[in-house]
């Protein structure tokens, strides 16, 4: 059963109904009260949960996302299945710290989302395109580097405590969501009433969204 699983996922029939499965549960999470043009935007889910833990003070952007929840348990369930929960690390971590960072900026501030620039477009939004260019653009420099051998340095096996630290992270999420766990209106965790962070799907219909995509 694992077997015919990983073959499935690996073909090109996989690729596509994993697509789409992922293109129709963000919109369903669309219609049923999500931000309009999300639907299943991670950088915008992840500057809201940043937002909600006090890393950042933006009004509109603060609110603990099921859906990066569910989607991370979803993928560790799904590791754990398929015998490939390990944890995994690289050299040059200053680096990577700082391109992720660059792309999160990117994917905020110019619409950069791979999952939100599709929305846009299925939505009619023209300046999509734009975004979609510049993200094509990034993605061919990219692979124009690797190509000419840059390299940030061979994986290699960490101690399994490394692989459960997420997960567990996201249980604590959960828990203080679903507690609602607010000392007050001065300290995290914060919500946001002002859109788009006040916008929400339903919470059993968002995580179960986010499970079923990880």
């Amino acid at each position: 059963m694992r077997g015919w699983l990983t073959r499935l996922f690996a073909s090109r029939a996989g690729l596509i109904l994993t697509g789409g499965t992922i293109g129709l549960l963000a919109v369903l999470l669309e219609k049923l009260g999500n931000p309009p043009g999300t639907g299943l935007c991670i950088s915008c889910f992840e500057r809201d949960i940043a937002g909600a833990l006090g890393l950042h003070q933006t009004e509109g952007g603060q609110y603990i996302r099921p859906e990066i929840i569910g989607l991370v348990l979803g993928s560790s369930l799904s590791a754990l299945l398929f015998g490939e929960f390990k944890a995994r690390g690289g050299s040059s971590p200053l680096i990577r710290f700082f391109l992720g960072a660059f792309a999160m900026i990117g994917a905020l501030t110019f619409m950069g989302c791979p999952i939100g620039v599709i929305l846009r477009l299925a939505g009619g939004n023209l300046n999509a395109l734009l975004a979609l260019s510049g993200l094509v653009t990034g993605v061919a420099i990219g692979v124009g580097f690797i190509r000419s051998g840059f390299d940030l340095g061979g994986k290699q096996t960490l101690p399994p405590i490394n692989a459960w630290l997420m997960p567990l992270f996201m249980l604590a999420l959960l828990f203080i969501f679903l507690a609602d766990l607010r000392v007050n209106d001065a300290a995290a965790p914060f919500r946001s009433w002002v859109e788009p962070s006040s916008l929400s799907a339903p919470l059993d219909v968002a995580l179960f969204a986010g499970l079923l995509t990880g």
